[in-house]
């Protein structure tokens, strides 16, 4: 964490010129002010001391960064951000003291749970300061979360997924109509079985047609005999 106070610069100093002199030791003592607050982790107070440096210069490096810091100490993580960004819209020449902002709005973003915001702010911290390993270590941190909250997420959704095919099934096993129950066809007769009902139906037939033809034979011969007797009567 990028906490440390930046103390009066010869940056400060030259933008100083162009105030009133009033003016330029009000900043000054505001900020030295705010700086020994700080230091006594007096952050409120501290903050107000800063606010009212840059009341007088708004374009003061120092007293927004102190800002910043102070902000951050309490929580307020959305206000530190701005006051990092104004003081990275003034500071241009030391690569250093950007790398030390964009490290501390990387925790600003990491507090919020902001990871690929943070990730970014920690790439652009390194890329002002590469030997910074500090901001290395938490760049790693920031990318290991994202990859675990990926996996994560890819568990959860395989996981409902799984879920609602589960649930899926039994309802397509309801909607499907059910199989007619199998109707027992009727045996097949062999040939041989085939054989033997033709057999016995011809032998039935042909005793059928010789009891007819018995009958037949005796009424003959009955009618054969009643001539005969009547040939005598007569």
């Amino acid at each position: 964490m990028r906490l440390n106070i930046l103390k009066y610069s010869l940056l400060l100093m030259m933008m100083a010129l162009t105030l009133p002199l009033s003016a330029q030791k009000e900043v000054r003592k505001n900020v030295r002010k705010g700086n020994k607050a700080y230091q006594q982790q007096k952050f409120s107070e501290a903050f107000t001391f800063y606010n009212d440096a840059l009341a007088e210069n708004p374009s003061s490096p120092e007293a927004n960064y102190n800002a910043g810091n102070t902000l951050y100490r309490q929580k307020e993580w959305d206000k530190s951000m701005e006051s990092y960004q104004q003081y990275l819209a003034l500071e241009k020449e030391n690569p250093k003291k950007m790398s030390a902002a964009w490290h501390n709005i990387g925790n600003s973003l990491l507090q919020k749970k902001e990871l690929e915001k943070s990730m970014e702010a920690y790439k652009m911290a390194l890329r002002m300061n590469p030997e910074d390993e500090e901001t290395r270590y938490n760049l790693a941190v920031v990318q290991k979360m994202i990859q675990d909250q990926q996996q994560d997420q890819q568990q959860e959704q395989q996981q409902q997924q799984n879920q609602d095919q589960q649930q899926q099934e039994p309802q397509n096993n309801q909607d499907q109509p059910k199989k007619p129950e199998e109707q027992q066809e009727p045996e097949q007769m062999s040939r041989d079985n085939a054989r033997q009902l033709l057999q016995a139906i011809e032998q039935d037939e042909k005793e059928t047609q010789e009891k007819v033809n018995k009958i037949k034979a005796e009424e003959r011969k009955q009618k054969a005999d009643e001539n005969r007797r009547r040939n005598r009567d007569w």
